[in-house]
């Protein structure tokens, strides 16, 4: 393997464990993040990542990282959609400006930046090109108090699918990956806001979280960076179209 891999969200967390894992396969591992501190963080606990800061908000910022990365690292011929927020509450309560930041980081951020490297590097259109969803099981079967994160995972399993069946013909691979829960900071962050919404401690919040999952606990990050790393190379050439889960038998379908 290698060539370049572009990850949103790559400084901590799944996406950092996915950088981790492609850097070892072999690929030459971009990472964005919008702060500096982590950047540099993430950068320094794993030497040869190349970092940039970028916010998948902005178009016109995202389009401008696209061209920058082919033109100074080389053509992206993986992209791993990572980047992403939590965020929900009851229904009646949620604000226009969480709902719409939640679609914008979840969803509408996949649709610029993939679009924008169809557009730079045409050579992802081929037998070794891939593209690569973080969605979540919480897109297939809803997440309750998590409205605008379900329906933002759900429209990125939607628009996988999609665009996997549009470049079917050239042989590149479009694929979602649908953790449940896993062990990371946006976990944790989680278990406090259920825990303020439910009057419950965050231990309770953890322990009926962890009841739900058959294997009984949380994924790692790791774990879900293994689907990752596996669609990735050589081996996932006829998987597409796929909303793959690694969650601990949370979601069956």
């Amino acid at each position: 393997m290698g060539g370049v891999a572009l990850i949103t969200g790559g400084t901590s967390g799944i996406g950092f464990a996915c950088a981790r894992q492609l850097h070892a396969a072999g690929f030459r591992v971009v990472v964005t993040g919008r702060d500096q501190a982590r950047l540099d963080r993430a950068l320094g606990d794993e030497p040869g990542l190349v970092g940039y800061v970028n916010d998948v908000r902005d178009r016109s910022a995202v389009r401008a990282l696209v061209a920058t990365v082919a033109s100074e690292q080389g053509p992206i011929e993986v992209l791993v959609n990572n980047a992403g927020r939590s965020g929900g509450g009851p229904v009646a309560a949620i604000s226009d400006e969480l709902w719409l930041d939640v679609i914008d980081t979840n969803l509408n951020s996949v649709f610029w930046v993939t679009r924008a490297v169809l557009a730079v590097c045409p050579g992802i259109r081929s037998t070794t090109g891939r593209i690569i969803n973080i969605a979540s099981t919480g897109g297939k079967q809803g997440v309750p108090f998590g409205t605008p994160y379900s329906a933002a995972k759900a429209g990125v399993i939607g628009f996988t699918k999609a665009l996997a069946k549009e470049l079917a013909p050239t042989g590149a691979t479009v694929n979602a990956v649908c953790p449940g829960y896993v062990d990371t900071p946006m976990a944790l962050s989680i278990q406090q806001s259920y825990s303020q919404l439910q009057g419950i401690s965050e231990d309770e919040v953890l322990a009926n979280f962890k009841a739900k999952i058959p294997l009984g606990r949380y994924s790692t990050p790791d774990e879900v960076a293994a689907m990752v790393a596996y669609l990735a190379g050589p081996a996932a050439a006829s998987v597409t179209a796929q909303a793959l889960n690694v969650c601990g038998g949370l979601g069956s379908y």
